[in-house]
C-alpha cells in the first residue's frame, strides 16, 4: 500500500504538497499512541477529498474541531480513526463511507451519534467511548455488521430496543453511564460474549434497576441468565 506518516509536535496543518498524492491509500497523522502527546491540527481541509484513493486514515490525538462534509467522497475508506481530538459534532456525509468497517471516535465531545452514521453497512468496530452521547439512535440496528460497539463514560440514560437486533455483536461496552435499565430483548444479542472473554461485556457504573442490583452483583454472567429466564417466561 502507499502509505504517508506525517509526525511532528508542531504539526498543525496536512501539507499543501500531500493533496496531490492521489494515490495515496494510508495517511497517518497521529502521534505514537505511547508517547501521550498530541499534535496541534485543529481542521481537517475539505482539499482531503483529492485523496480519493485512500483507505486508511489515522487522526487522532490532535485537536480537530470539525470534519469537512467531503470526507463523505472518500469511497474507498475502509479505517477512519479520530479519537482524542475535539469534535462536538459530525457531518451526516459521512453516511456514505460504504466501504467503512472500522471508525474510531473515542474521547470527543459528541453529544449524539447523527442517523447518517447508522447507514455504514459494512461496520463492524464502533468506538464512541468518553464522549457526551445522552441517547443513540433507534436506527443503529442498520449497523448489521457491527461486531463490538464501544459506549462507554457517556451520558445515556437508555438504550434503544433495537440495539437488541444486533445479532453480530459480540463485544459491548456500556459501563459507566447513566442506565437505568436495559432492553427488554437484550438477552437476543445471541452472539454477545457474556463474560467468558475478559473485558467482552461490560455494564459497571450504572445506576441499574432491570436487571435489580441483586442480579447485576453477579455481573455479565448473572445478567444473561436474568434475561434468557426472562426471555423464556
Amino acid at each position: 500500500k502507499k502509505k504517508l506518516k506525517i509526525s511532528g509536535r508542531e504539526l498543525a496543518s496536512v501539507p499543501e504538497q500531500v493533496f496531490g498524492l492521489d494515490q495515496l491509500q494510508v495517511l497517518e497523522m497521529s502521534p505514537e499512541r505511547e508517547s501521550c502527546l498530541r499534535y496541534r491540527m485543529e481542521l481537517l481541509p475539505p482539499e482531503i477529498s483529492c485523496l480519493r484513493n485512500l483507505t486508511c486514515l489515522y487522526v487522532d490525538s490532535n485537536n480537530l474541531k470539525k470534519i469537512p462534509a467531503e470526507i463523505g467522497t472518500l469511497s474507498h475508506l475502509e479505517r477512519l480513526t479520530l479519537s482524542n481530538n475535539s469534535l462536538s459534532s459530525l457531518p451526516p456525509e459521512m453516511g456514505a463511507l460504504q466501504r467503512l468497517h472500522s471508525l474510531h471516535l473515542a474521547n470527543n465531545s459528541l453529544t449524539e451519534l447523527p442517523a447518517p452514521l447508522c447507514q455504514l453497512r459494512s461496520l463492524t468496530f464502533l468506538d464512541v467511548s468518553d464522549n457526551k452521547l445522552g441517547t443513540i439512535p433507534s436506527s443503529i440496528w442498520q449497523l448489521e455488521k457491527l461486531e463490538t460497539l464501544l459506549l462507554f463514560f457517556n451520558s445515556l440514560e437508555s438504550l434503544p430496543e433495537d440495539v437488541c437486533l444486533l445479532r453480530n455483536l459480540h463485544t459491548l461496552w456500556l459501563g459507566n453511564n447513566h442506565l437505568r435499565s436495559l432492553p427488554a430483548s437484550f438477552g437476543e444479542l445471541v452472539n454477545l460474549d457474556w463474560g467468558y472473554n475478559y473485558c467482552s461485556c461490560n455494564f459497571e457504573g450504572n445506576p441499574l434497576e432491570s436487571p435489580p442490583p441483586e442480579v447485576c452483583s453477579r455481573g455479565p454472567e448473572g445478567i444473561r441468565h436474568y434475561f434468557l429466564s426472562f426471555h423464556r417466561a
